[in-house]
């Protein structure tokens, strides 16, 4: 990898792209579970189905999407700090 090149706005802009690809797998899948979660615990009603197997189910989907997300957010910070260990 190249050193980021901070000195101009292309540069800059450039290492935000960069920076935006880090994790996006991670992140729209946690943000497609915590929508599936939302709409499994707030349609559970009108579909009929056991309160309690809902509930779980959605619960469920909604922590691993928060899990996903958290992650996708861990692997950003650590492609940062070693992008930026390489200007030193």
């Amino acid at each position: 990898m190249t050193r980021p090149d901070f000195s101009s706005d292309e540069g800059v802009r450039a290492y935000r792209v960069e920076l935006r690809s880090v994790g996006r797998k991670q992140r729209l899948a946690g943000f497609a579970l915590i929508v599936l979660a939302v709409a499994i615990l707030w349609g559970a009603p009108q579909l009929g189905l056991e309160p309690r197997l809902v509930q779980t189910l959605g619960y469920g989907a909604l922590a691993g999407g928060w899990v996903l997300m958290i992650y996708a957010i861990f692997l950003r910070t650590q492609h940062h700090r070693r992008r930026l260990r390489e200007i030193e």
